[in-house]
């Protein structure tokens, strides 16, 4: 058993029969009544944002969750593949708990959270960052640098990313996973 006082960020909480992730947290004192903890939650297993209340020392219900890497193999009509890269196990997934599908390449390395009392994984992580290929983009302007335009771009995943108007077709650059946003051009 954890009190309030366990709460952090990204601990995966249990909460009135579903699975919650941590994203913010705190206390609120004052001088007459007692201290409260508020914390905004993800769902896990499901796509709700909430916020939640308790008293102080109030007892929460952690879950404790391994995080193991996994390579992305293909999908199919069932799913997602993933496969383990210790025991080379293979793992089928739904769209909805992979954190940024369109990102995806074959071969590429992912995070899958497993929850350690049922053995079934809760989500699918990629990493922060991505490098990706650009395969269609329209070309830009030259001279046309005074403003922040942008312009659209298809990389290899087939993703729509919003590029500055320099980057061309064939150009390597790095990807925001959470964000979907350009982050800079990479030199090969």
């Amino acid at each position: 058993m954890a009190n309030t006082s366990d709460i952090s960020r990204g601990l995966i909480i249990k909460l009135d029969g579903s699975l919650y992730t941590v994203i913010e947290f705190g206390e609120n004192k004052t001088a007459r009544a007692a201290a409260k903890v508020w914390a905004k939650l993800k769902g896990v297993d499901n796509a709700r944002t909430i916020e939640k209340t308790w008293n102080s020392g109030d007892t929460i219900f952690p879950v404790r969750v391994e995080r193991k890497d996994y390579q992305f193999l293909y999908k199919d009509d069932t799913g997602y593949n993933f496969m383990d890269n210790e025991t080379f196990e293979q793992l089928v997934v739904n769209e909805n708990m992979v954190d940024a599908p369109q990102f995806l390449k074959e071969g590429q390395e992912v995070s899958v959270l497993i929850n350690t009392e049922t053995e079934l994984p809760m989500s699918v992580e990629l990493p922060d960052k991505i490098v990706t290929r650009i395969t269609y983009s329209e070309p830009g302007l030259r001279g046309d640098t005074a403003t922040r335009t942008l312009k659209q771009a298809t990389v290899e995943t087939g993703a729509t990313v919003m590029v500055p108007l320099f980057v061309n077709e064939g150009d390597v650059i790095r990807v925001n996973t959470k964000t979907g946003d350009y982050m800079e051009r990479v030199k090969e």
